[in-house]
């Protein structure tokens, strides 16, 4: 048999094989291997409102919307074998009896349990309940330097501030109202001016509520040398729901990790802050 002859061989009897097993309607087996691992999800339908959380407390009292951040997949910031998710929603729940006991404002959680919710889902929480107040708690991480210790307290940057308004009023449908006021059926301009005039009380209203939760911590929670400051965060862009972001700690620090976790650190960041949120409220109605 000459060389070409094989040649010719080696490629037809192959696809003879195979158009003999199509014609006999023999099925090939494909392997199963890996397909048992494959995780399916279901996503949420494109802008569908997240479900808003139970509201504790008699009507008629201001409200305030407890975040504790991250949750499920995010845990957060992690160290001495304790994890953020967990530490902070501890804080939370702890704030939010302490201010049910008191009876004095009503209370609201983003999440009361290891859910995730994204930045917009929780302020949209805020604005939806038409909250008065919100508080978002996390806890800090200073990677390998375990000596870093302190609370800080975060409001929104001047910057962040404007750059939010103008994006939100851009955003606004014709039915939106701020702060009481119809911004939808103003003209643009007028629309962007009033956003920006309420981001700017709101932002007052902010740094007001963290210098009042500076000086009711004074001597009970320990401060980071820089314990106030301001940053781009999205959790405290809503412009019509006065925001803080609450640093409690450095879960990378061994004392601070353990204050946190312990109901003793609990109940004394529950009073303080209990406190700060009363003061507020009672200055709101006198002014």
């Amino acid at each position: 048999m000459t060389v070409r002859a094989q040649i010719v061989l080696l490629v037809l009897v192959p696809l003879a094989i195979v158009a003999a097993l199509i014609a006999a309607a023999i099925r090939i087996p494909v392997p199963e291997i890996g397909r048992a691992y494959v995780l399916r999800v279901e996503l949420p339908q494109v802008d569908a409102p997240s479900r808003l959380p139970a509201v504790a407390g008699r009507d008629g009292l201001p409200l305030v919307v407890i975040d504790a951040g991250h949750g499920g997949h995010d845990p957060g910031a992690s160290g001495q074998g304790y994890r953020e998710k967990t530490i902070v929603l501890g804080l939370a729940k702890a704030l939010r009896d302490e201010l049910e006991d008191d009876g004095n404002v009503r209370v609201a959680l983003t999440r009361d349990d290891d859910r995730y919710l994204v930045h917009a889902e929780r302020v949209d929480i805020a604005r939806r309940l038409e909250a008065d107040l919100f508080l978002s708690i996390h806890a800090d991480s200073a990677g390998d330097a375990t000596e870093v210790t302190g609370a800080s307290i975060y409001t929104l940057s001047n910057q962040a501030s404007s750059e939010a308004a103008a994006r939100f009023a851009e955003r606004e449908n014709a039915t939106d109202r701020l702060n009481g006021i119809d911004v939808g059926q103003q003209s643009d301009v007028v629309s962007s001016i009033l956003v920006e005039l309420s981001q700017r009380r709101t932002q007052e209203q902010s740094d007001e509520f963290s210098r009042l939760i500076r000086r009711e911590a004074e001597g009970t929670i320990r401060f980071h040398p820089q314990g106030r400051r301001s940053a781009a965060l999205k959790v405290l862009r809503a412009p019509d729901v006065p925001s803080v972001l609450f640093e409690s700690g450095f879960i990378t620090n061994q004392a601070d990790a353990e204050r946190l976790a312990s109901p003793e650190g609990r109940k004394r960041f529950a009073e303080v802050m209990a406190r700060a949120i009363r003061i507020y409220f009672a200055r709101q109605q006198e002014s």
